[in-house]
């Protein structure tokens, strides 16, 4: 099987190649014969029930400074040309990533798409994980100053932060009698149309913020992210440090509970985030993890998301 596969993502001059799974995904997608092209957001129009993007032809090389070759600009049909289509432009996840999920899915599954686009609108991080709240630790959605100061009152220490942001930016945490609150509020509403999400703060954060990788709705691998000291972030680009670790018993019940709503919706690669017996995020817009995971364990998640995709078609 020989896929013309385009990757929907940000500039590949940016790569990371030691962390991008993005990259990984596409030296395997070489690795197995399948052809693969690039395109910005930016480039993609829908025009009389067409999807159609001025992509480039692409190679990936695992080369420090060296790691891609562009071809000449092809205005492409993306229904009729492409074979699969990777959505992995990081988020936030604002209008302009919603309005990419509504043209995809003219497209698909045609053009199979990963996720698939109408899941990934349905399912931002932080509100997808209001479907299962036995899972998740107090959690408030609002935009509302009174209920904040009423949810801090009862939990004493709280997170606030954006409910469509990603990457650990504006993350903040305020604890009993910190006097910051309403000028975070203010900030907040002034800044976001949209509500913001509070959380009680878990302490186990200390201890570690495990990302762990689903498959088709199977868990294959996890990393934990470990806070640098002083910080109440775990993203390993605001210094956490990633560790080799193994699934409890709890992250296999959560899994367990999560991983069919992931398959039924065709969200084949899906990254969660739990904090001691928590789950704090599900992660379906472009998540990571799979670089770092292999380099512990061995286990090549990139392969087993192709093994996916190619099972699908």
């Amino acid at each position: 099987m020989s896929l013309n596969v385009a990757l929907q993502m940000d500039p590949v001059e940016t790569i990371d190649i030691n962390g991008d799974s993005t990259f990984a995904m596409g030296l395997e997608a070489q690795k197995r014969g399948h052809k693969l092209f690039h395109y910005q957001v930016k480039d993609m129009s829908y025009v009389n029930d067409k999807v159609k993007a001025y992509a480039r032809p692409l190679t990936f090389r695992r080369e420090q400074g060296n790691h891609f070759s562009l071809g000449d600009v092809h205005h492409m049909d993306l229904g009729d040309e492409i074979d699969v289509i990777l959505m992995r432009q990081d988020p936030p996840f604002h209008m302009g990533y919603i309005t990419a999920t509504h043209i995809l899915e003219h497209i698909h599954p045609k053009t199979f798409v990963v996720n698939d686009p109408a899941s990934v609108r349905n399912a931002p991080e932080k509100i997808f994980l209001a479907r299962f709240p036995e899972l998740m630790p107090p959690t408030m959605i609002t935009s509302n100053a009174d209920d904040v100061r009423a949810f801090r009152s009862e939990y004493k220490d709280i997170i606030v932060k954006p409910l469509y942001g990603n990457g650990g930016a504006g993350v903040f945490r305020i604890s009993e009698g910190d006097q910051n609150l309403a000028s975070l509020i203010e900030m907040f509403q002034d800044f976001y149309t949209e509500p913001f999400i509070v959380q009680k703060y878990l302490s186990d954060v200390r201890k570690g913020d495990k990302r762990i990788i689903l498959v088709d709705g199977e868990p294959v691998g996890a990393i934990n992210r470990v806070p640098d000291e002083g910080e109440v972030r775990s993203n390993m680009h605001v210094g956490g440090e990633a560790r080799k670790t193994e699934l409890t018993d709890r992250e296999k019940e959560i899994c367990d509970i999560i991983g069919p709503v992931l398959k039924e919706q065709d969200q084949i690669f899906v990254g969660i985030d739990v904090i001691g017996d928590y789950l704090t995020e599900i992660n379906v817009t472009s998540p990571t993890g799979i670089q770092e995971i292999q380099r512990f364990d061995g286990t090549d998640i990139a392969a087993l998301i192709w093994d996916a995709i190619e099972r699908r078609l």
